[in-house]
């Protein structure tokens, strides 16, 4: 009898083990559930209310069950508590707050306590496993993993890793790419994430990570940090274009990444199923880097405009469809790369528009400065675009004009001026028309005009215009003043102005960090102007960021339930 007791006991311990290494989990944790599993078992036998402990020696598999009470002063609950005087009898030292652990039989387990068991340990060990696979695999995400594919779900691809399953959904599956059930595969995980039913870990194919990861696999350049990749557009399974920056001015990356008679790029194409790949070197000349994105297409000529990340490239006619690409497939491929918006346009659209604005200015300077067309014209043509240009630049500009003199230049910007001031005075009549509160006109920055415009769309006093936001005044679709040209920090500031007029926020509040955003600024420059290879340009922004710095037999009997149940599942799938 004390052999096969003694059996059993190593056998729960041989079982422990095989669980553990079955399930890639500590075996101190399934011993753990296993005398969390007994000590509900015994509750059930001695108690609910009773706080019992169980304790299997790792050694021996011996089980030892305790019935613990807590020293107090007043009992209040038996079942738990002992009074201090009581617990002197067992223990003459004991004090308030210890705890004395009294021996208890050992029991027999019922069928009802062995199920019991058995459905704690499942769940305690279900739980271990679940958290070894979120530990393991959240430090994975950014990496790519070859797994097999295990069955396909409704377009979504469910791929065993060997200690774990991902899922890869179907708008993360390159388009008409065949997926067969038991094929290796390689996919990028971007996320994983903890929820009830298990760690689910988020596998794509289609993400422009997966690609930049693919070409730090095969050019051991890019890998050992001599080759940048600084941005990726994809469009999967079709086409894709990359940027790369080499630090050593010896390497060329494009060649780099190409390889030998296009070995490497070819392994990452062939990877994502025939993708057409662009290699494109990068560059800090934003003007330079949209022209290399736009290739094969030329380009003639660029126009930018920062403040709001907007580029007009002009190109020959018979580049355009080039330039454009299939379905807007190479100008879309470009903008993401190169994080502008694009807007394209031949050389004949780009003249027709430049010839309207051209009438269009010198129409404006006929009727304000009282001139006829061959003035105006000639005033457009030396680069003059704006009535107050004219009434307050300096004279010497306007005398550089050939053919202009000094009595000239004087009649021209009084006339300017003259009807600028015209202009105003009716603007003022108007905005006191529409109910603009004389507080909101005080506003530094805002002209006539603008309180018009802000009249007319319900801002009228220094309240409504202290809750707009930036956006709402300066949005090129439906800004209020987005008819002039203001820019949004200048807008911000002049909301803020007016919270502090209001007693909103503090001066402090509104602009204390100027100075501190200015050196951010100054910074960022810096690194972009080096980065680029300027050295004079990081040198100079380096100075200005500075200037604005500062867990007995039936307990094995139930485990053991517990493995061949999994082992059946198994089976069955």
């Amino acid at each position: 009898m004390a052999a096969a007791v003694s059996a059993n006991r190593l056998e729960l311990l041989q079982i422990a083990d095989l669980v553990a290494r079955e399930k890639s989990i500590d075996k101190d944790i399934v011993l753990e559930a296993m005398e969390e599993a007994i000590q509900k078992a015994a509750r059930s036998r001695y108690g609910a209310e009773n706080e019992i402990r169980a304790q299997i020696d790792k050694n021996t598999g011996d089980i030892r069950l305790f019935r613990v009470l807590e020293v107090v002063e007043e009992v209040e609950d038996p079942a738990v508590q002992i009074s201090l005087d009581d617990a002197r009898y067992d223990k003459a030292d004991a004090e308030v707050g210890d705890y004395l652990a009294s021996s208890l039989p050992p029991m027999d387990f019922g069928r009802i306590a062995a199920q019991t068991a058995k459905q704690v340990i499942v769940q305690k060990v279900r739980d271990a496993e679940r958290q070894r696979q979120y530990d393991e695999y959240k430090d994975k995400v950014g990496e790519v993993v070859t797994g097999v594919v295990k069955r396909v779900e409704y377009g979504n691809v469910i791929v065993d890793l060997g200690r774990a399953e991902a899922i890869m959904r179907r708008d993360q599956v390159i388009p008409r790419e065949h997926i067969r059930q038991n094929e290796r595969i390689r996919g990028f995980i971007y996320e994983v994430r903890r929820e009830n039913r298990g760690p689910q870990i988020f596998m794509s194919r289609t993400k422009s990570d997966f690609m930049a990861a693919l070409f730090a696999q095969e050019v051991p350049e890019i890998y050992d940090g001599i080759i940048e990749i600084r941005s990726v557009a994809r469009d999967p399974g079709s086409r894709a274009k990359i940027a790369v920056l080499s630090n050593d001015g010896s390497i060329d990356p494009v060649g780099a990444c190409v390889g030998m008679r296009g070995s490497r790029v070819q392994a990452v194409v062939n990877e994502l199923q025939g993708e057409k790949i662009d290699i494109i070197p990068w560059s800090g000349d934003v003007a330079s880097f949209i022209v290399n994105a736009l290739q094969p297409a030329e380009v003639s000529k660029v126009v930018l405009d920062e403040e709001r990340s907007r580029v007009e490239v002009v190109v020959p006619d018979d580049q355009l469809s080039l330039a454009i690409g299939r379905r807007g497939q190479n100008v879309r491929l470009a903008s993401q790369l190169t994080g502008w918006t694009i807007d394209i346009m031949t050389e004949a659209e780009e003249s027709e528009r430049r010839q309207e604005e051209f009438m269009t200015q010198s129409k404006r300077f006929v009727e304000a400065l009282d001139v006829d067309d061959t003035l105006a014209h000639l005033l457009v043509a030396e680069g003059f675009t704006e009535v107050e240009e004219i009434g307050y630049v300096e004279p010497e500009e306007l005398l550089a004009v050939e053919g202009f003199d000094d009595g000239l230049v004087e009649e021209l910007q009084r006339r300017a001026r003259d009807f600028l001031e015209a202009e105003a005075r009716a603007a003022d009549e108007k905005r006191i028309e529409l109910g603009v509160e004389d507080e909101l006109a005080d506003v530094e920055g805002l002209t006539p005009q603008m309180l018009v415009a802000l009249g007319e769309a319900e801002v009228k006093t220094l309240e409504d215009f202290a809750g707009c936001a930036a956006d709402e005044l300066t949005s090129k679709d439906d800004g209020i003043l987005k008819s002039f040209g203001l820019a949004e920090d200048d807008a911000s500031n002049m909301i803020m102005s007016a919270r502090v007029v209001l007693g909103w926020i503090s001066a402090e509040e509104a602009f204390g960090n100027a100075e501190e955003a200015e050196a951010e600024e100054a910074a960022a420059e810096a690194v972009e102007a080096a980065e680029a290879g300027t050295e004079a340009e990081a040198a100079e922004a380096s100075e200005d960021g500075a200037a604005a710095a500062g867990a007995e037999e039936a307990t094995a009997d139930a485990v053991t339930e517990v493995a061949a149940e999994d082992a059946t599942e198994e089976g069955k799938q």
